[in-house]
């Protein structure tokens, strides 16, 4: 009698919050031989792709694309932007947030952070403070995560401009939109964004491994002055290139991808993007909140205003273990959950739903969920299912 362990049959119910489900037409798009970047043929679908994000950004100005993961975007934005001992004000959201203050603090900034509790999200109130007791204004960059992946919870991006701008302050405005564009309604000109952050493997559908930056007028001002050390992320290099962006090697593969990611967003519509996104994350918490019940599970983010509609993060009870919920889920039933990051590693598990995903997708993944806790032995409400069924059929 064999020993080998079964794989699971069937696809797999990727759950995971990022990287997503690359759709069929996007693995098609990109399954093609090695080309020339510099070749005519592919000067159009690299010109196409740049306009498409532009669209999706809802910009009209510059825009620069990096082979690197959101990491690389995110040094980018800083070191084009910011001199040495410049301070920052980032907005604490979660372990992304942190993870932005740190990076900028090896290069040299001075990090201020407005603390706010993870389940919440930053206090408007205390941002107007902050801001407005900064007369000298010292404070030279204002850091937001839109949609903070490690917590569930979504930052109202109007707010923070209305919140600079009652203040008269002339900090620029860098936003992470890694777990956001494509999923969540964004502007970045009606916003006046500064500097917006992505990536190729959340919203855009796309494989990890690039990523770009947004810069608005007022930034591209500010790189003019700043004085961090930057080559391979410099924007003004960049604009030396015949391609306006990349320094090195073109990864041409990625914009046949990304040009038929971007066709099928605005085949959809974009505001039919973001209604998708907000049903399947409604679906999702109706699902929690049951399961919240006899002691169960719960919504991490407990602000409901700001519930992020790419990501649910689930707290589990004191004593359960949310790493056992994702091993019986990924093993059992080939559903892959994301884990807590930071310090909420063992504390949460996440369910992503954003991307390339429908109704049956994400009760498919509920379903993995719901059995799991019943396996572990998870205290919990059950019909979590059930209630996710009810909303969508209505």
């Amino acid at each position: 009698m064999s020993t080998t362990t079964q794989k699971p049959r069937g696809r797999q119910f990727f759950a995971n919050p990022g990287p997503t489900n690359i759709p069929d037409s996007v693995l098609r798009a990109m399954d093609r031989p090695s080309i020339d970047f510099n070749d005519t043929e592919f000067a159009p679908v690299y010109d196409g792709a740049f306009d498409g994000v532009r669209r999706v950004l809802r910009t009209t100005q510059s825009l620069f694309m990096y082979n690197a993961s959101g990491h690389g975007a995110w040094e980018a934005s800083l070191t084009n932007l910011l001199s040495p001992g410049d301070t920052i004000l980032v907005l604490e959201s979660g372990y992304f947030s942190e993870e932005w203050g740190t990076m900028a603090r090896s290069h040299g900034l001075e990090v201020r952070v407005l603390e706010a509790d993870w389940r919440q999200g930053v206090d408007m109130g205390a941002l107007r403070g902050v801001l407005a007791e900064d007369k000298a204004h010292t404070i030279r960059a204002i850091c937001a995560v839109h949609n903070e992946t490690a917590t569930g919870l979504m930052l109202p991006l109007q707010e923070i401009r209305a919140a600079i701008d009652a203040a008269a302050h002339p900090a620029l405005f860098l936003v992470d939109t890694i777990s956001s564009l494509g999923s969540l309604d964004f502007r970045m000109d009606e916003w006046k964004i500064d500097c917006v952050v992505g990536g190729s493997q959340k919203g855009l559908m796309l494989p990890t491994g690039m990523s770009f930056t947004g810069v608005s007028e007022k930034g591209l001002a500010a790189h003019a002055q700043a004085k961090l050390p930057r080559y391979y992320f410099d924007w003004t290099l960049m604009g030396k290139r015949p391609q306006k962006s990349f320094i090195g090697t073109i990864p041409t593969s990625m914009f046949y991808g990304l040009r038929e990611s971007v066709r099928l967003l605005e085949e959809e519509g974009l505001e039919n993007v973001y209604a998708r996104h907000h049903r399947l994350a409604e679906a999702t918490r109706r699902a929690v909140q049951v399961w919240a019940a006899n002691d169960g599970p719960q919504l991490f983010c407990t602000n409901p205003a700001r519930a992020s509609d790419s990501v649910t993060a689930v707290l589990m009870p004191e004593g359960h273990d949310p790493e056992a919920v994702r091993r019986i889920a990924r093993q059992r039933f080939n559903v892959s959950l994301g884990g807590g990051l930071g310090k909420l590693n063992g504390k949460i598990f996440r369910i992503g739903h954003l991307g390339d995903l429908n109704e049956p997708m994400v009760l498919g993944a509920l379903s993995a969920v719901e059995m799991a806790l019943r396996i572990a032995g998870v205290p919990h409400g059950r019909g979590g299912v059930e209630a996710a069924m009810d909303y969508l059929a209505s």
